[in-house]
């Protein structure tokens, strides 16, 4: 098993890059001292953006609910994953896309046709359907893939924390269709190395001088390590000490919370 308490050196940050569900909200409201935290960073010019795998809302959606919870963050400061999956269908030439994910999410495929029923598709887009998931829509997406569309997954997470329980995510719906149809499904969110590009980029700072803040330990810690940056855990939403402890994954800082950011090491 793994020590949690031995990380890295650290580097002190420049900027971050923040989770948001399980990281400055869970569905019961705003983690304690989130706002005034993103606030302060504001106050003391650190740059940061908001990085999610959520798809179950668009991004203005996303902005009005971190409003509601008293977080001043806009529309243009989130990345999601639907973002990502509509650059890289166009930069594919591909424009018609059978979107597994909740219909608010829609707003954000830009420059794509998004298709029902039994039209064809060159892209089948897997997110986060939760409860929606049926056999029928499983097997429409299976018959896709198999016809020649490609898969791309808004993400691999494996669950995520709902009403107090870890529910599964997208990442389970995606493995049983690479399974079933013999693909390997292109990850255009979290952990994907182009996404955590795209969020470098809005930043303009190196890497190494940023640090991802997440629950995840795989797409937060992990993918934000493997793209040369800081993964900082927080004890908050998904985290378990048990997955921690069982994993190699070594997280540069783990913190009780958001409201611990600033905190000395």
């Amino acid at each position: 098993m793994g020590d949690p308490e031995l990380p890295r050196p650290l580097l002190n940050p420049a900027a971050f890059l923040l989770d948001l569900d399980g990281t400055l909200y869970t569905d019961r409201g705003a983690i304690p001292g989130g706002p005034a935290t993103t606030a302060a960073l504001r106050a003391r010019g650190i740059p940061f953006r908001c990085v999610t795998n959520t798809t179950s809302r668009p991004r203005a959606g996303l902005a009005a609910r971190l409003a509601s919870l008293g977080y001043d963050i806009g529309a243009a400061e989130i990345l999601t994953p639907v973002v990502a999956a509509s650059a890289y269908c166009r930069s594919r030439g591909l424009r018609r896309i059978a979107a597994y994910t909740p219909a608010a999410s829609l707003e954000d495929l830009e420059e794509v046709e998004a298709v029902a029923g039994d039209e064809l598709a060159e892209a089948v887009v897997v997110g986060d359907l939760g409860e929606e998931w049926d056999f029928a829509r499983m097997q429409a997406a299976f018959a896709r893939i198999r016809g020649g569309a490609a898969l791309v997954a808004l993400s691999r997470d494996r669950y995520f924390l709902k009403g107090g329980v870890l529910t599964l995510d997208a990442g389970a719906f995606v493995a049983g269709l690479e399974y079933a149809a013999g693909a390997e499904a292109i990850v255009v969110g979290k952990p994907s190395p182009t996404f955590y590009g795209a969020a470098l980029a809005a930043l303009d700072i190196e890497p190494h001088r940023v640090a991802m803040v997440g629950d995840d330990l795989w797409s937060d810690i992990q993918g934000a390590q493997e793209a040369g940056m800081q993964g900082w855990l927080v004890r908050t939403g998904k985290f378990r000490e048990e997955s921690l402890c069982d994993s190699n994954i070594r997280p540069d800082r783990v913190i009780t919370s958001i409201a611990a950011l600033l905190e000395p090491a």
